[in-house]
């Protein structure tokens, strides 16, 4: 009787686990099919490395497209990788730019 508990328990257990995985699914950046950068975030981006002044909406931009590659800034500056993963964010948002937004690529 005590080993039929145990195992209903491990079971149960085991159907929230595989649940939440289920729910959870993997991050956004990794399995996204299309494009990754909305139209916005290509023409802020694209303003920002024309050197525009910087503005909030483009700098919020910026931070949804680092967001997209990974990139969680922490709001108590504790993050241990930082700042490695910004770079590799910041790495991930340029390949997405130059295959994403080549109506953008261009000055003007």
């Amino acid at each position: 009787m005590e080993n039929l508990l145990r195992n209903r328990a491990t079971l149960i257990a085991l159907a929230c686990v595989l649940t939440g995985c289920a729910v959870g699914g993997t991050p956004q950046g990794m399995t996204q099919s299309g494009p990754h950068l909305s139209p916005t975030e290509c023409r802020d981006l694209a303003a920002l490395r024309n050197n525009a002044p910087p503005t909030k909406q483009l700098n919020m931009s910026e931070l949804s497209a680092l967001r997209k590659a990974g990139y969680d800034p922490s709001p108590w500056n504790d993050d241990p990788n930082y700042p490695d993963d910004l770079h590799e964010a910041q790495r991930i948002v340029d390949h997405w730019f130059q295959t994403e937004c080549p109506p953008f690529l261009q000055p003007g």
